[in-house]
This record gives structure tokens, sequence and C-alpha cells, in this order.
């Protein structure tokens, strides 16, 4: 490979990452929105309405999509280090919250500290949880995700892609609401409704989201020349 070829390679990294770390952040600052999609009609399960989510939900699936894409291009050293970037991103953005909630507002000011606390006094604990289910999924996708491919040598991306998601993304949807619930953020009633709704909705994204993968994947290899299962080294 060329250096021009290794620093496009490289941008496309910073640029993927940059797309993964924003996603995980947002989420996280939006999470206490919910709303009621309803693809089945009234549908209920154990007593809570199918599918009745969090708005955070919407942007998370593109993490996964885009560890298993670093993954699959760049090599695990690579989507761990996204994942660790990650985690550093959700705790600094805590902090930053802490304190804009902890500085008084002025008379006037269009955002009282009422109203700030109530929409971004959570936020913190939503971070934490969803770190600590975060940090859990990511990792397990990403192993899962190399598991599959050493056993397949390089072949059925499908196959790897939908598995390590779907183990991951129940190891994330059982932590962060049973978290959450312990938190006082979330009442235990919630909980099972919560995580069967998230966890369904997050499978039937990750199915819509494999094609993109295979897409994005083919770009990347056709653009640097990349035979089965081989990487990019950006050491």
């Amino acid at each position: 490979m060329t250096q021009k070829d290794k620093r496009v390679a490289f941008s496309i990294y910073l640029y993927l990452g940059a797309l993964f770390i924003t996603s995980l952040v947002v989420s996280n600052l939006i999470f206490q929105k919910f709303f009621y999609w309803q693809p089945l009609g009234d549908v209920t399960i154990f007593g809570a309405p199918l599918f009745e989510l969090s708005v955070g939900i919407l942007p998370y699936p593109i993490t996964f999509l885009i560890t298993d894409l670093i993954s699959e291009v760049y090599g695990k050293k690579k989507a761990n280090q996204v994942v660790t970037a990650g985690i550093f991103a959700s705790l600094f953005s805590m902090l930053i919250i802490f304190v804009a909630n902890e500085v008084p507002a002025i008379e006037g000011s269009p955002i009282n500290n009422e109203i700030f606390t109530k929409v971004f006094g959570l936020s913190p604990l939503g971070v934490l949880a969803s770190m600590l289910a975060y940090l859990f999924a990511q990792y397990i996708d990403i192993s899962i995700y190399h598991f599959w491919k050493r056993i397949t040598n390089g072949k059925m991306l499908w196959l790897r892609n939908n598995f390590s998601t779907f183990s991951s993304q129940l190891v994330d949807t059982v932590t962060v609401v049973g978290l959450l619930c312990t938190f006082g953020v979330l009442p235990w009633d919630k909980f099972y409704g919560l995580v069967i709704s998230g966890f369904v909705f997050k499978i039937f994204i990750a199915l819509l989201d494999t094609p993109l993968l295979y897409l994005f994947v083919y770009l990347l290899r056709k653009r640097f020349n990349l035979k089965l299962g081989e990487e990019i080294s950006l050491d």
C-alpha cells in the first residue's frame, strides 16, 4: 500500500471513529425521551407496549455497525481503540454536564436551573449505565466478530456481523435497563418490557444494516485492493 493510500485509509478511520463517538455521546444525552413505535399494532408484552423505546436507542446501533466495519477492514486492535476512545468521550461528557448543572443560571436565562436539571440532570446516571453496558457489549461484539472471522476464514460476513451483534445487543440491553432501574431512573415494572422491546428493535436494525456493511466493506476492499480477510495496517 502506498503512503497516499495509507493517509486516505487513516482519514477514513478517523471519520468512522468520529461518527462512532458522536453516536455514542448523543445517545447518552437524549435517552430520557421515550416514544412508542407501532409497526405491529397495539401489542403489549409483560404489560409494556411493544415497542416502547428511548430515543437514545436510535443512534446506538450505528456504533455496532461502525465497530464491525472497522473490525473487518482495520482489525481488532483498531476497533478496540475506538471503543476505548468512546469510553473517554462518555466520561468527559458526563463531567461537562455535571459542571454545567452546578453553574447557576442568570435571571432571564432562556433555560433556567430547573429545566436544565430536568433534561440533563439524570444524564450522568444514564451515561454511567450506558457506559458500563457499552463497555461489556462492544468488547463482546468485537471478540465474537473476530472469533467467527477466524472460524470462517474471512467468509460469511453476514454470519459474524449478526451473531456478534445479537449477542452484544442482548448484553447491552439487559445491562443498561437493569442499571437504570437500579439507579431509580426507570421503574422496575418496566424492566422486562423495555428489555424485550429494546432487544427486538436492535435485532431488527442489525438485520437492516447487514447490506450496508456489505456495501461499505466492498467499497473499501475495492478502493484499497484488499483480498478476502485482509486488513489494513495503519501502524
